[in-house]
C-alpha cells in the first residue's frame, strides 16, 4: 500500500525564513532530532539545504507513513526514518539509545500540545541535548501576557474551541521551562505571519 504525501501550506511558506536561522544556529551542529516532524516537508527541505547534518525525524506513529512518503521521494542519505516519540512519556529520550544530538528542532508543536506535553518537551530536550547544543523552536508565542497580533488572538480562540488544553503559549513560561532544564535563551527571531523562532543553548 502506497501512502500519499501529506502537504502543509504553512511548511511551504515558512521554510526559507526558518532555514536562514538554522544556517547560523546549526552551523556547528551535526546530529539533529526533529520533534514532531508532521508532514515531513521540513525534514527533507532542511536536510537537502544543510547536507552536513544528519536529520532524525520523529512523531507519533500514526504520522510516520506520511513522513516516510516524503523521505522516500527525496531519497536523501542524511534524513532518517521517523522514530516514535511522545513528549508526554517521561522516558522519551530513551527512544534513541546510543544516539547523541547536538541540535533539536520543533515547529508548530507547543500550541497543539497540552501543558504536560509541553513540559515533557522541555524536560526531554534538556536531558537529550549535548552541552552547547541548540534547541530551535518555531511557532506563535505570547509575550508579557498578551497576544502579538489580532490574528494570533483569533488563532488561539480556534485552537481552544477544538481542544481547551491547547493554545498559544507564553514565551516567559517556555523560557522558564528551558532554564529549569539547563538551557538559556540565545536568540529570539521575528518570523513572518506573527511567528517567532527561539533558540536556546544547553549549558
Amino acid at each position: 500500500m502506497i501512502t500519499m504525501k501529506q502537504y502543509s501550506d504553512a511548511c511551504e511558506q515558512n521554510k526559507d525564513p526558518i532555514l536562514a536561522v538554522l544556517r547560523e544556529a546549526f552551523k556547528n551542529v551535526r546530529n539533529v532530532l526533529e520533534i514532531g516532524s508532521g508532514t515531513g516537508q521540513h525534514a527533507v527541505y532542511f536536510s537537502a539545504q544543510l547536507p552536513y547534518l544528519q536529520w532524525q525525524t520523529s512523531d507519533l506513529p500514526e504520522n510516520h507513513p506520511g513522513i516516510n512518503a516524503w523521505l522516500r521521494e527525496a531519497g536523501l542519505a542524511n534524513t532518517l526514518t521517523p522514530i516514535a516519540l511522545d513528549t508526554r512519556n517521561a522516558s522519551w529520550p530513551q527512544n534513541t539509545p546510543g544516539k547523541s544530538y547536538d541540535g533539536l528542532f520543533s515547529a508548530n508543536t507547543t500550541h497543539i500540545m497540552d501543558w504536560p506535553a509541553v513540559q515533557g518537551l522541555f524536560a526531554g530536550a534538556g536531558a537529550l541535548l549535548e552541552n552547547n547544543g541548540r534547541f530551535c523552536l518555531y511557532g506563535p508565542f505570547n509575550y508579557q501576557g498578551t497576544y502579538s497580533s489580532d490574528s494570533n488572538r483569533r488563532f488561539d480562540t480556534s485552537l481552544k474551541a477544538r481542544d481547551p488544553a491547547s493554545g498559544i503559549r507564553h514565551f516567559e513560561e517556555l523560557d522558564s521551562l528551558a532554564n529549569q532544564n539547563n538551557m538559556v535563551l540565545e536568540t529570539d527571531h521575528e518570523m513572518p505571519v506573527n511567528n517567532r523562532l527561539l533558540v536556546w543553548k544547553k549549558c
